[in-house]
């Protein structure tokens, strides 16, 4: 039922947003990973709610819990069950909607496709799944780190208010030192007062997250529908309230001819690589060894604080009031969000890997 993703490495989130609880099962990773409980913790503080002014009120410590696949801090070759606990829930902030259709939400749709719905947040809608997602990437980062594989996302862009470097101009360690997670000191500034200003006109506001994976081996992915790049889509493409991907040059590359995007191929000692990478480390579908890059858009948050016309369940026109505990901006806390979605597809890919040759 679409649960699921992955091939080897797979992931199951269950759960809804004001249910007892979300998780994950985690089920082919190898045996031996060393798992670090703490990077696991520091991933999940990075996505909860309620960490800034310019994200939601919604008090979520996602603590999480191992309930099996490890045993004395390594992973046993088990499926991996990771729980979360839901504490801070208010579902009398979405008794107001019980009959009514959000705008831009998934209330019409999943009546639609189930016939009920959990109104409560927006159930199994609700970007509250997502953090199961960082847990169980947690886990592939520990299997990507023992293969010297990096995965770093930051905030490009919110709004109109966009980095006008990329990012090997840039020093993406900075990204955590603002709340914004934006590598650039003084435009971080810039997103966050304009975030702000949004907030408190009770509006909300989209933005771009980038990513980049670096130490990927050439030779993962396949060569007609399961490209790397198709897949790493697919991946962003499921985070809730994300409109676009592009990987590489992306819409760019459309202005250029085809001398200048061509990524020459040369050899260096005993490593092969290209002299640029428009092709975002990936050609035939199939990485070539170079940095992996991509750009994932949010739209603007569905859940605004102003009155807007839609309709009940029976056809009625009706005023949607905003209530509860929204973000103004999503990308400061989708940033771990698209990590953790990227670390798991690469890791999916090198456990194919090794099943494709010998």
């Amino acid at each position: 039922m679409s649960n699921s993703f992955g091939k080897i490495f797979t992931i199951t989130t269950y759960g809804e947003s004001h249910g007892l609880g979300i998780g994950v099962i985690i089920d082919g990773c190898p045996a031996g990973v060393t798992i670090d409980e703490e990077a696991i913790r520091i991933d999940m503080q990075r996505r909860k709610p309620g960490q800034s002014k310019i994200t939601t009120q919604r008090k979520e410590e996602d603590e999480v819990e191992i309930l099996s696949g490890v045993f004395e801090g390594e992973t046993t070759g088990t499926p991996i069950a990771l729980s979360i606990r839901n504490k801070d829930q208010k579902s009398k902030d979405y008794s107001h909607i019980k009959d009514t259709y959000r705008p831009s939400h998934a209330d019409f749709t999943y009546d639609a496709k189930y016939g009920v719905r959990d109104y409560r947040g927006g159930g199994r809608s609700s970007a509250r799944e997502t953090a199961a997602r960082v847990a169980a990437g947690a886990i592939a980062k520990s299997l990507l780190s023992s293969l010297n594989i990096d995965v770093r996302a930051y905030v490009s862009k919110v709004g109109k208010i966009g980095l006008e470097k990329g990012h090997h101009q840039l020093n993406l360690s900075k990204a955590e030192e603002n709340i914004v997670r934006c590598p650039d000191e003084q435009m971080a500034e810039r997103m966050i007062s304009h975030i702000d200003e949004v907030r408190k006109s009770r509006d909300t506001v989209g933005g771009i997250v980038s990513c980049v994976i670096k130490g990927v081996p050439a030779g993962l992915g396949e060569p007609v529908f399961d490209k790397l790049h198709a897949v790493l889509g697919q991946a962003m493409l499921s985070i809730n309230a994300v409109k676009g991907f592009e990987y590489g040059s992306g819409f760019d590359g459309v202005e250029m001819y085809g001398s200048e995007h061509n990524d020459i191929i040369e050899k260096q000692g005993e490593k092969v690589s290209t002299k640029t990478n428009y092709s975002g480390g990936i050609q035939g579908g199939i990485s070539n060894g170079e940095d992996i890059y991509f750009n994932v858009a949010f739209k603007p948050v569905a859940t605004i604080m102003n009155d807007q016309e839609s309709i009940d369940k029976e056809g009625n026109k009706v005023t949607v009031s905003g209530k509860g505990r929204h973000d103004p901006c999503v990308v400061p806390r989708a940033v771990p969000i698209v990590e953790a979605m990227a670390a798991i597809t690469i890791a999916d890919f090198i456990l194919q890997k090794k099943t494709n040759r010998i």
